[in-house]
């Protein structure tokens, strides 16, 4: 396993992450506890949570069930800002409502910090400082050890980095956004605002909601215990004839080289240096090894030129 910084900041994450929000949902407690010890023992040290995953704090409670002792050995990450509750009122970025939702997560996760606490997605009605500064309290109590931002558009990460030299709080060290061979919309100004403020990328969907997997073909329609099978909003976004194409001219690229659509897909996210650690989830064990599996690649400059042009 390969190891990288999270941006400029000292946190060292593993290339390939595990993303929770399977667990306690579609992913049931025991086969939580199999993905996760698969996990440790592929060298995986990065989990990536969430308050809502898992229907409202299922994802943490499994993670809490079974990290156990090995809890030190991982970076554990976790996010807040989503509706938490009926009313609407469990939610945002507002003082009052992070410091309760952070003893929430700890509770969940039996944990006594999280190493990496990330602001789930904008709050237009909290100015920014309060929510940085409810996090840097956070911090120096020792709750948690650094912050990240996720969803929030390139000129918000610029507004919240220069907030928080601005009036000396800790700055965001990453962003989690949507990043694979079939979106690369964060290359337009994302990602070069997170080089000039020197954070990581941390993105999620690497195989575009599975498109990028090699398990669908154009022709057959999605069974129905898949993503595209179940929910057809995501299966009118991805699967596209501007997609299909891609993925067809991806997939012949990789079996030029001998590989498969599954590890290109993630080989390209590593040769990306701006990306900290892929995250990825999995309900099964042997995901876990296919994904470690499909970093390894290592594509050469050439590799990636003749790659962005199958993706324009």
């Amino acid at each position: 396993m390969e190891f990288r910084n999270l941006g400029r900041s000292g946190l060292n994450v593993s290339l390939v992450g595990l993303g929770c929000n399977n667990f306690g949902g579609r992913t049931g407690i025991e086969e939580s506890r199999a993905v996760i010890h698969a996990a440790l023992d592929h060298g995986i040290t990065l989990f990536d949570t969430a308050d809502i995953y898992g229907g409202r704090g299922g994802s943490e409670v499994a993670l809490g069930q079974w990290l156990g002792a090995r809890r030190k050995d991982i970076v554990l990450a976790s996010k807040f800002g989503m509706v938490m509750d009926d009313r609407g009122r469990k939610a945002g970025g507002a003082r009052r409502y992070i410091m309760q939702a952070v003893e929430d997560s700890l509770r969940r996760l039996k944990t006594d910090w999280i190493d990496l606490y990330q602001f789930h997605r904008p709050d237009p009605a909290t100015p920014i400082e309060e929510t940085l500064r409810a996090l840097n309290d956070l911090i120096t109590q020792g709750k948690v050890r650094y912050i990240g931002c996720s969803n929030m558009p390139a000129w918000a990460v610029v507004d919240a980095q220069w907030s928080a030299k601005a009036d000396g709080l800790s700055p965001f060290v990453s962003a989690q956004d949507e990043y694979s061979l079939l979106d690369r919309r964060p290359e337009a100004e994302l990602i070069p605002a997170l080089r000039a403020k020197g954070m990581g990328l941390l993105p999620y969907y690497p195989l575009a909601s599975g498109l990028l997997s090699g398990k669908y073909a154009r022709d057959a329609t999605p069974s129905d215990d898949t993503r595209f099978g179940k929910d057809a909003r995501t299966r009118d976004r991805y699967l596209t004839d501007t997609n299909w194409a891609r993925v067809e001219k991806l997939d012949g690229f990789a079996r030029a080289h001998g590989r498969d659509l599954l590890t290109l897909a993630f080989s390209w996210l590593a040769a990306q240096d701006i990306v900290g650690s892929v995250i990825a989830g999995a309900t099964r064990p042997e995901q876990i090894a296919a994904n470690v599996a499909a970093a390894a690649w290592k594509l050469t400059p050439a590799d990636l030129a003749d790659i962005d042009v199958l993706t324009r």
